[in-house]
């Protein structure tokens, strides 16, 4: 997008998380399929966070879950959570969106990743009393999602196109 050439990309990459409060970063997870992409954002504070979770529950490898905790949407998310609280944040003011999830080498769908990460994170925000804004899921194309500190616009590339949530 032409008017994001001025920020500062924060790349989230697969298995990692990013939290920032400067004005002039935009956070960026890449190649969202089934991978669930989560951006947090409190517009009292101007406090941005974002994750980028590959499968949905960290019991398969316990080792893994410790040194990249991220990796998990179930201790991924509570994690970029707690570490939002840290720095100030409330619940009550997080604006939730999430995109990914999608079926994009699972033709058969039998594994369903994208499916159970997301059924994994919405139960992880009601536990919480926390509802999702805008979230852009499923499907069988790829994503990228942004969130502008500043601002806290979030969009969504997929398909070739950007769109707002």
């Amino acid at each position: 997008m032409a008017s994001d050439a001025h920020l500062k990309t924060v790349v989230v990459d697969l298995g990692c998380m990013a939290i920032s409060d400067s004005a002039g970063e935009m956070l960026v997870a890449h190649s969202l399929g089934s991978c669930l992409g989560v951006a947090f954002y409190d517009p009292v504070l101007r406090i941005g966070g974002m994750a980028h979770c590959m499968l949905p529950l960290s019991q398969i490898d316990s080792d893994k879950a410790r040194y990249k905790p991220a990796l998990f949407v179930d201790v991924g998310i509570p994690m970029l959570l707690d570490e939002m609280f840290r720095r100030g944040c409330r619940k009550k003011d997080l604006i939730a969106h999430a995109a990914g999830a999608a079926r994009v080498m699972d033709g058969a769908n039998v594994f369903r990743i994208g499916e159970r990460n997301h059924a994994v994170f919405r139960k992880i925000m009601w536990k919480n009393g926390m509802f999702i804004r805008a979230e852009e899921i499923g499907g069988d194309q790829t994503r990228t999602l942004r969130l502008e500190i500043a601002t806290g616009r979030v969009i969504v590339q997929s398909h070739g196109r950007d769109r707002e949530l």
